[in-house]
């Protein structure tokens, strides 16, 4: 895999959480090679109640606190009901109450529910975040999301997989050696996943994000759909690879049915 490719490399909701993060998010998306002001603008539609702190902790603090995994037990939900409980808030009971939910534990996920709809829901860690980011390690990020059946085809397996190397290597380096032997495959044509969930934790940088939807595109650039256009709603960032682009819509009530 091109260094390029690992070095850009995220799972469902991290492109989002980087360029919504920034006290200034208007450099943040240029760093990621995104459009810059009305990108930001068309994030803010995905923040949550509660931003990032009033003093933002420096990257560079970050970086030393969570410069390495922490223990394995920091990672693990209260128990397996719990996880199953938190994982269905990521989408509304008519998607969740059906789709089959993926519990972490020691060994990583397994099905704790099966489902009959095709969508599969579960808890995303931290280890799904850019490789560059100093939050990669962070054992409090607990974020819930659904995939479509198209998404748990060809979009969640990516995640999954990262959750093994990052069990087994149990290091940043291990992680980043084993991406470079394993290219990412394009989604499927219509993958899309929800992340509407009031308890997630972004990271200490974001705080939590508001309710929204994510459609993962290959080979269609962000301004065919005038994302990062004045005026424009939309949202978009680079996916597991940069042929990859992953567009935001924001949602206007949480999975209970509750406004944002």
């Amino acid at each position: 895999m091109p260094a390029q490719t690992t070095s850009m490399r995220r799972c469902t909701f991290a492109a989002m959480l980087f360029l919504a993060a920034s006290p200034a998010p208007a450099q943040s998306l240029a760093q990621h090679g995104s459009a810059a002001a009305p990108q930001a603008q068309a994030f803010d539609a995905i923040r949550g109640p509660f931003g990032p702190p009033a003093i933002p902790p420096k990257a560079e603090d970050l970086a030393k606190l969570y410069k390495d995994m922490a223990p394995l037990s920091a990672y693990l939900g209260k128990d397996e009901a719990d996880e199953v409980a938190f994982a269905r808030t990521a989408a509304p009971r008519k998607i969740a109450d059906d789709a089959e939910i993926l519990a972490f534990d020691a060994n990583g996920y397994h099905r704790a529910a099966a489902g009959k709809n095709g969508w599969t829901c579960l808890v995303q860690r931290s280890w799904s975040d850019n490789f560059s980011d100093p939050e990669f390690w962070n054992p409090r990020v607990r974020v819930p999301v659904c995939f479509n059946p198209a998404a748990t085809r060809t979009v969640l397996p990516v995640y999954l997989e990262r959750t093994q190397w990052a069990l087994a290597k149990r290091s940043l380096a291990g992680v980043m050696a084993m991406a470079k032997t394993h290219p990412v495959p394009d989604p499927e044509r219509g993958s899309f996943a929800i992340m509407m969930s009031k308890q997630g934790y972004a990271t200490d940088t974001v705080g939590t994000f508001g309710p929204h939807m994510m459609v993962f595109m290959p080979n269609v650039p962000p301004e065919s759909w005038g994302a990062g256009l004045d005026g424009v709603p939309l949202a978009a960032a680079p996916g597991d690879k940069p042929s990859i682009t992953i567009f935001f819509f924001g949602a206007r009530n949480w999975s209970d049915g509750s406004a944002r």
